[in-house]
């Protein structure tokens, strides 16, 4: 396969209505007939955060459940947005701030996938890049296009 059929068979975008990459790269690549997501958080296309509360005095609530649901529903609509839902992704990488969510995060995460959904790595980051994260997920869908 040459370099130009290569590029003719990947297609990176930004979708539309969702949060602005704080980079330059896309919410999804289709390499083939795999669709590669970028690692996705809670924030919201206005900046704010899902699952994450700051009162007027400072004091911060963060909800790994509510962040957890947001993050994998900002998921499904970037799959969405190129004919992929949940039920085809095959991969999923999930970056935890702290290992103490990691029963709150495994809670939401069965509401959406079973031992039948994809395969699941899990691990402890330092830190996220914004402060008010607890989680970030990436993931890898095999969405053939239509033949």
């Amino acid at each position: 396969m040459s370099i130009s059929q290569n590029r003719q068979n990947t297609q990176a975008r930004v979708v539309e209505g969702k949060a602005t990459p704080r980079g330059k790269f896309p919410h999804i690549k289709r390499a083939g007939d795999f669709l590669f997501v970028s690692g996705t958080s809670s924030r919201r296309p206005d900046n704010s955060f899902a699952g994450a509360r700051v009162d007027a005095l400072g004091v911060t609530q963060l909800d790994i459940r509510e962040q957890t649901r947001a993050v994998i529903e900002n998921i499904r609509d970037i799959l969405a947005s190129d004919g992929a839902s949940l039920a085809d992704v095959v991969e999923i990488s999930t970056f935890l701030v702290n290992m103490n969510d990691f029963g709150g995060y495994n809670e939401v995460y069965g509401e959406y996938f079973d031992e039948n959904g994809p395969t699941r790595t899990t691990v402890a980051v330092h830190q996220l890049p914004h402060p008010l994260l607890l989680i970030e997920i990436k993931c890898v869908a095999y969405a053939p296009r239509a033949r």
